[in-house]
């Protein structure tokens, strides 16, 4: 596996335990959601495609049919038409800056929301830039900023979906905002990258890259016919406590692209108010139990997991069916963009091997 130095992974801690914290006021700290950030540096996707070197000062995209255009976008903010290819993208979403490289298009400005530091892109995605972008804060980005790189187009699809948020954002150039019913980052992967796609006149490209990652879930749930059915529980734990991931989540979905179910007993329990996880008590840590059992740490030690009592009497944990993971494949887990599956889905799969055969 990919590491980066360990100064940077500190960073990143730093950065994304700042979003746990904001995200707990609302409900669980149960993510590694958005690194909550008002700065210009806070806390997938390429799948082999080659960002195109784009305009000297913006971030066209040559391989772009400008036929494709005008096109209209259905948001939950209403539909949003964009009249010919942008020159000048600015991303924003979780992820967003990812999928726009994907596509050959260079951000001038991005939201890095997992602090990877640099041009705030997973090692899935480095070297896909020609000229790093300006990284523009997560949660409260700086619209001062935003509208000093004169951007013509802004992409906040996977987003908090706040009105205030996008009326300001569509004050500085056409933005395209959540899809209906993807509030609180709940945009799936499809969605977003459909409607980055369509934004930047590359539709057939996007069916490209949702296909690619298809085939990969399809082969690796091929290769294991074992894993179909069993079930699974998605947990963190941060320094406020312990939570679970709802089926919402689309690191839940990615387990189940492989395979697996989510576990009943979790699926059971209610949803909290973000609409992506559940809330466990340190009492409760028998609920996290399933035929497997995956969790990640966020702004604490993985030790913090692993040295819990609580953690090591969970039947799944006992029985050496449980994989805690870090660093950069935990970030491919939470970010969701088709490389970092690629990405996530080849690392997984030997973990579950050796946890469950």
């Amino acid at each position: 596996m990919s590491r980066r130095p360990a100064r940077r992974r500190a960073t990143a801690r730093r950065a994304t335990l700042a979003l746990a914290a904001a995200v707990a006021a609302l409900a669980l700290a149960a993510c590694s959601t958005p690194a909550t950030s008002s700065q210009t540096t806070p806390p997938a996707d390429p799948a082999g495609s080659a960002a195109s070197s784009g305009a000297a000062e913006g971030s066209g995209d040559a391989g772009t049919e400008d036929s494709a255009y005008p096109v209209t976008i259905d948001t939950k903010f209403g539909p949003v038409t964009i009249e010919e290819r942008p020159e000048r993208v600015v991303a924003l979403g979780w992820g967003d800056a990812e999928l726009a490289l994907a596509f050959g298009v260079q951000p001038v400005g991005a939201a890095d929301w997992l602090a990877f530091g640099g041009e705030g892109v997973g090692p899935w995605a480095e070297g896909l830039y020609d000229s790093a972008p300006e990284i523009i804060g997560t949660m409260e980005p700086s619209y001062e900023a935003i509208a000093a790189l004169e951007p013509d187009l802004i992409l906040d699809v996977r987003s908090s979906g706040d009105a205030e948020r996008y009326e300001r954002l569509s004050t500085i150039a056409t933005t395209v905002g959540v899809p209906d019913g993807g509030d609180s980052w709940l945009a799936t992967r499809d969605q977003q990258v459909g409607m980055i796609a369509a934004a930047l006149g590359q539709t057939e490209r996007g069916e490209e890259l949702v296909a690619e990652v298809d085939d990969a879930f399809a082969e690796v749930s091929a290769a294991h016919p074992e894993w179909a059915g069993k079930t699974v529980t998605v947990a963190t734990r941060t320094a406020d406590g312990w939570g679970a991931y709802a089926a919402t989540d689309g690191r839940v979905q990615l387990l189940e692209n492989m395979g697996f179910t989510l576990s009943p007993t979790i699926a059971a329990l209610p949803v909290d108010e973000n609409g992506w996880s559940v809330s466990i008590s340190a009492e409760q840590l028998d609920l996290l139990d399933a035929d497997l059992l995956v969790a990640f740490p966020i702004f604490i030690d993985a030790s913090e997991i692993t040295d819990d009592a609580g953690w090591q009497l969970v039947p799944a944990v006992a029985d050496g069916r449980s994989i805690v993971v870090t660093d950069d494949l935990s970030q491919a887990f939470s970010l969701g963009t088709p490389a970092a599956q690629l990405y996530a889905i080849d690392h997984f799969t030997s973990l579950i091997e050796s946890a469950i055969g």
